[in-house]
């Protein structure tokens, strides 16, 4: 029997900043991208539950189980499921080693790919000296960048009803400030320079919402970018090369595709419980 021609299979997949539980996260889409993308190894970045967010208002919509209960499946179909926390579901940094559900939680990992190179995989946020050393600081730009992800929801609710594609004002306000344009470059330096100290090819790494492939002094630097603005996840391919996957275009299209599932049988409270159940139980 022949495999479903609209199945992409790949070695590995990796997806971060999510933000589930945020109004602005893409639940829906990366939902559609997970059914017509496996992999024998995921891992998720960092941020795939906004849990600053959550300790505000609570918001956690039928799209946000569907993508947990998504994930859970696939972990029992076999698929390795890595999660690295970041700073928004920095919870989850309290379970290094820990196993749930079939997803194993790491604070950084190293990936090997087929061709026997090395990528230091981790989020990213300790990076940033707003997020490490000044909180209240990291939550009064949290809420100036709402501000910017309303005006891109607003956008996109209008450009779905004129039959456009999608296009995120967050996004490309960003690029427009060149602080922030200064902010990403030394990002991905000090990134790639935190490769380099651990003697690997290269890094893959979220947080920053930039979507990128490129060579940094001789250092592969990998961003998965976002499921908030641009959609966009890194695919390895079975001999070892990387592709970078925009998910975007297609919002409009799936916005009438995408259809709600079943009632999940896991919820947020449910996965939140499991995980400080097997905190004893399952250590790697």
């Amino acid at each position: 029997m022949n495999p479903d021609p609209e199945i992409r299979h790949y070695r590995t997949l990796f997806i971060s900043d999510v933000h589930l539980g945020s109004k602005a996260a893409k639940a829906d889409f990366l939902l559609d991208f997970l059914r017509t993308h496996e992999a024998e190894t995921i891992y998720l970045v960092g941020d795939i539950v906004d849990g600053w967010r959550l300790k505000r208002s609570w918001y956690w919509p039928q799209d946000c189980n569907d993508v947990v209960q998504k994930l859970l499946r696939k972990a029992r179909k076999g698929a390795r499921i890595v999660y690295i926390p970041g700073n928004h579901d920095e919870f989850l940094r309290g379970f290094p080693g820990t196993h749930f559900g079939g997803i194993e939680v790491a604070e950084r990992m190293i990936h090997e790919t087929a061709d026997g190179k090395r990528y230091l995989v981790l989020h990213g946020d300790e990076f940033d000296v707003v997020v490490r050393n000044a909180r209240l600081v990291a939550y009064l730009g949290d809420w100036a960048y709402d501000m910017a992800i309303n005006i891109n929801i607003a956008l996109a609710a209008i450009r779905r009803k004129l039959g456009m594609p999608y296009w995120s004002f967050s996004a490309w306000a960003k690029l427009q400030v060149k602080q922030a344009v200064n902010f990403i470059g030394e990002f991905q330096r000090v990134v790639a320079e935190e490769a380099r100290r651990n003697d690997v090819d290269g890094v893959i790494c979220g947080h920053i919402h930039h979507a990128v492939m490129e060579d940094i002094d001789g250092i592969h630097y990998v961003n998965t970018g976002d499921w908030v603005e641009s959609c966009t996840a890194i695919a390895e391919h079975e001999d070892g090369r990387f592709e970078l996957i925009s998910w975007g275009h297609r919002i409009g299209a799936a916005a009438g595709k995408v259809k709600a599932l079943a009632p999940p049988r896991v919820s947020a409270v449910q996965l939140a419980a499991e995980v400080a159940k097997e905190k004893d139980v399952q250590v790697a």
